[in-house]
């Protein structure tokens, strides 16, 4: 067997995979699309109030 013959044939053993870790991190990507189509099944949770609590928190915890 030539050399040419040789390398012929470990790119064909090397293809399947190099198909199949392409497959693998092409999935996500492909995977994104298909999930914002569907907006209508996300639940959003209800707006929280604002309370000044935080300020207090920070102010009263500070050592002077």
């Amino acid at each position: 067997m030539n050399l040419t013959a040789a390398n012929a044939l470990k790119t064909l053993r090397l293809l399947p995979r190099a198909a199949l870790i392409l497959l693998v991190l092409a999935a996500p990507v492909l995977a994104v699309p298909a999930m914002r189509a569907d907006a209508g099944s996300t639940i959003d949770a209800p707006a929280m109030r604002k309370s000044g609590v935080g300020f207090v928190l920070l102010v009263s915890l500070q050592r002077g």
